[in-house]
């Protein structure tokens, strides 16, 4: 599995937190920045760690700001992208098993690491059920194919 990560300066202490655990399970991974506690604007980070994961350069993505809202909004205008902010392992494991998401978003301030670390843990481990989920996720496809 490879897993693209990033996040704003409000997710950036979890997201270190985050590029630890890949490294001690042995996960692949790019960070998309940013790279300090300095301001950025999270668009800025978000869209191209979606992009990278909508063309398929990465299977999985993982942004994080201060309360994990704003990265998933701007994550879910990439098309074939489905974000979902998860802050608790009930969630992020549903969000996999029914909803197909492939980018997890958490916020830094809202969350603790040890939580957060069990959260990603679940995500990343949990497959997608597909049956009525799947027919669920095409009708997804197919409105996003709609062009205005």
């Amino acid at each position: 599995m490879k897993v693209a990560i990033a996040s704003d300066h409000g997710g950036y202490e979890l997201k270190q937190k985050v590029i630890e655990f890949l490294k001690n399970s042995k996960i692949e991974f790019k960070d998309f920045g940013s790279f300090s506690t300095e301001s950025v604007d999270y668009p800025d980070i978000a869209i191209p760690c979606a992009e990278a994961v909508a063309k398929g350069e990465y299977d999985r993505g993982i942004i994080i700001c201060g309360t994990g809202i704003g990265v998933c909004i701007s994550a879910n205008k990439v098309k074939g992208i489905r974000a979902a902010l998860c802050h608790d392992v009930f969630s992020a494991k549903m969000s996999r098993r029914h909803n197909d998401a492939n980018i997890l978003t958490m916020g830094g301030r809202v969350i603790g690491s040890g939580h957060a670390l069990c959260i990603v843990k679940a995500w990343l481990e949990e497959e997608f059920d597909g049956g009525r989920h799947k027919r669920r996720i095409d009708k997804i496809k197919s409105y996003e194919e709609l062009s205005y």
